[in-house]
């Protein structure tokens, strides 16, 4: 099951905000190594995680399924428009983990199962972090120390993590002094179908 809810307005500067949603998963398929998870995600978000999944999927005659469009009249105090754009948020994550295809993307089980941004996503489904998918999922150190690394990048522009020996792929790390805490998000309850 999974459910787009609560969304949250947050503060950029003085002029512009931005809306995120909470996603909560709770599964039991093996395709996932968390079985109960929650993050947050806004909008664009969304979008670019659609976009990397329609680049994988350019060579099948696929139909990726829509996100709800972009309205230029978006308002975040319109709760008529906020709950609309959660289901159009919901329906295409529903969609999108009802294909095998696409559930073989470790950037859509990143996007669903880590705090990691969507830049640290793709450093990761590529290899070019000192951390695999799977312990950016398991929310390990190597998360914490993602965290810390986005801090640094957003004072500089040189990315520390780019030189990576480490398997990106769901398995377990190859690095045998490595350890995964077993951790839960701690808002298992959150996600029911009240």
């Amino acid at each position: 099951m999974v459910c787009v809810w609560n969304p949250l307005t947050h503060k950029d500067d003085f002029w512009r905000t931005h809306l995120d949603y909470e996603i909560c998963i709770h599964t039991n398929s093996m395709c996932f190594r968390k079985k109960t998870s929650c993050v947050r995600r806004r909008y664009s978000e969304f979008v670019w995680l659609r976009q990397r999944l329609q680049n994988n999927t350019l060579l099948i005659d696929f139909s990726l399924p829509k996100l709800p469009p972009r309205n230029p009249f978006f308002s975040h105090s319109n709760s008529w428009q906020v709950a609309e754009r959660m289901k159009g948020l919901q329906k295409f994550l529903e969609d999108v983990l009802h294909n095998p295809l696409l559930l073989s993307d470790s950037r859509l089980h990143l996007f669903l199962q880590s705090q990691l941004s969507v830049r640290k996503i793709e450093a990761c489904a590529r290899g070019r972090t000192r951390y695999t998918v799977a312990q950016a999922i398991q929310g390990s150190r190597y998360e914490a120390a993602a965290v810390q690394s986005e801090d640094e990048d957003s004072k500089t522009s040189f990315d520390s993590d780019c030189e990576s020996t480490i398997s990106s792929g769901l398995g377990h790390s190859m690095d045998p002094t490595s350890s995964l805490s077993e951790g839960t998000s701690g808002s298992d309850d959150q996600c029911s179908d009240d």
